[in-house]
């Protein structure tokens, strides 16, 4: 490997997937971890897994001890993005419980002092979010809301709350390692 690659992950949330995909597919050397939830989120939305293979690698969660996320440990990443992230996922995170691709991922980026810039679906107790159909309101419980603030002092780790802070995020680390 000549250069360290960006690691991005989807899980189970529809929250801008269409508007996160269309700006990690513009991007260039990344590699997609995808959850199985994730996997069943992109087939709702009629995305298909075999045009985002076309561009980069794809890593699905099919083993329990997730043997991929090696790669950081031979500094094959640079970045982990986690976009969208589900409110189950990064409760996963917060609690230290690495059972999946995703949250193993996110452990072990940061036991590799990896940054990891992390757009979770729930941000504020009322918010417009994406569905199949449309966009629609949707009320965040305080159990989820707690655990994306508990998140933001994780070290290594920055919370976005839109697509353009992600992509704003994903640019300025790209430009610092540039």
């Amino acid at each position: 490997m000549d250069t360290p690659r960006l690691a991005w992950a989807i899980t189970g949330s529809g929250h801008y997937i269409e508007e996160c995909l269309e700006f990690l597919l513009a991007l260039d050397a990344v590699d997609l971890y995808i959850s199985q939830a994730g996997e069943e989120v992109l087939k709702m939305y009629g995305i298909n897994l075999n045009d985002i293979r076309e561009k980069m690698p794809v890593y699905r969660d099919k083993a329990a001890s997730a043997p991929p996320v090696g790669h950081f440990y031979k500094g094959h990443y640079h970045t982990l993005v986690m976009a969208p992230t589900t409110s189950n996922t990064v409760a996963k995170c917060v609690l230290g419980i690495a059972d999946s691709l995703v949250t193993n991922l996110y452990s072990q980026a940061g036991k590799c002092k990896v940054p990891s810039i992390v757009y979770p679906c729930d941000i504020a107790p009322a918010m417009e979010t994406t569905a199949p159909g449309g966009k629609v309101m949707v009320y965040p419980r305080k159990i989820d809301l707690e655990g994306t603030d508990k998140l933001r002092t994780f070290e290594y780790t920055t919370v976005v709350e839109s697509v353009t802070e992600l992509i704003s995020a994903v640019n300025g680390r790209l430009k610092t390692l540039a």
